[in-house]
């Protein structure tokens, strides 16, 4: 397993600007992200604007107000969700570093709580329908992962298990956890997850929303993002080495699978009880 492509060079600060600080991939990422996610809602509330289906929604400055609410949600939840789910007692020796997002330690699934109770909240304050919405932002959001996971992989970061496949990468390692974790070719994990949580999640809940059948059952569309990134980061999951810190549950399951797990249960619980109702009418009068 010594050979392998060896991993691009990159600088992780993708604009700089003095000194030693600069704007990161990772920050680039994050907004790209955000304002595709948006854009694409914005989109599909146009494209659909002869129909009720959006009902409230009709007006995109609701997608344009509700930027700054997911954003809060993904970092505060996202950061929340890994100190808690992933290194709790090291934040809790440390708890300043919490707040060193440079550091790195982002959770998807944490994130996607903050989102959710973002979402919950600003819907909630100005009475749209949740589900509506909600299927909206379920098509937007495999762009953000998309993103995100290519950011992984600029930063050298999440990297797989050790493979002698002929696109296995050399990734820099840590000299600290060398000993550990040596240098050899890995599975490129990140890019895997791009992949399946992000262009094909995205062409899959993309398409379905474009059924009438399924946009007047609202809750569908999230469902199937649910339950379809619980499923690939599941499967992603057999390719990614673990972090440092964090030991295979039962001899073979990660922390990322086990928190996994819920999702998919959730989705398609949502998928079965949104398709044994009537769907609400599509059309305006």
């Amino acid at each position: 397993m010594q050979n392998g492509i060896p991993f691009p060079n990159f600088d992780p600060i993708a604009i700089h600007i003095w000194g030693g600080f600069g704007i990161r991939w990772y920050a680039l990422a994050y907004l790209a992200g955000i304002l595709l996610g948006w854009f694409i809602c914005v989109r599909l509330t146009r494209t659909y604007a002869h129909e009720s289906v959006l009902r409230a929604d009709k007006d995109v400055s609701h997608f344009s107000d509700f930027v700054g609410y997911a954003a809060l949600g993904i970092v505060l939840g996202g950061r929340l969700g890994y100190v808690l789910l992933y290194d709790l007692s090291s934040y809790l020796a440390q708890p300043w570093r919490i707040f060193n997002l440079l550091e790195g330690g982002m959770s998807f699934h944490g994130g996607l709580i903050g989102v959710v109770v973002a979402t919950w909240l600003y819907c909630r304050a100005l009475k749209l329908p949740l589900l509506r919405f909600a299927d909206m932002l379920a098509v937007a959001a495999p762009v953000g992962l998309f993103f995100g996971r290519i950011a992984n992989f600029i930063n050298g970061e999440l990297w797989g298990r050790p493979t002698d496949l002929p696109w296995g990468v050399i990734f820099p390692i840590p000299v600290s956890i060398q000993s550990r974790y040596p240098e050899v070719a890995r599975h490129p994990s990140q890019l895997y997850e791009a992949a399946l949580e992000g262009l094909l999640l995205f062409a899959l809940v993309f398409s379905l929303y474009r059924i009438a059948a399924l946009r007047n059952r609202p809750g569908t569309i999230m469902g199937v993002f649910l339950g379809g990134y619980g499923i690939a980061r599941f499967i992603v999951e057999f390719f990614r080495e673990p972090d440092a810190h964090l030991q295979f549950l039962f001899g073979w399951m990660s922390y990322g699978q086990l928190y996994s797990i819920p999702l998919v249960i959730i989705g398609l619980a949502m998928i079965v009880w949104k398709q044994r109702q009537q769907p609400e009418s599509g059309k305006t009068s």
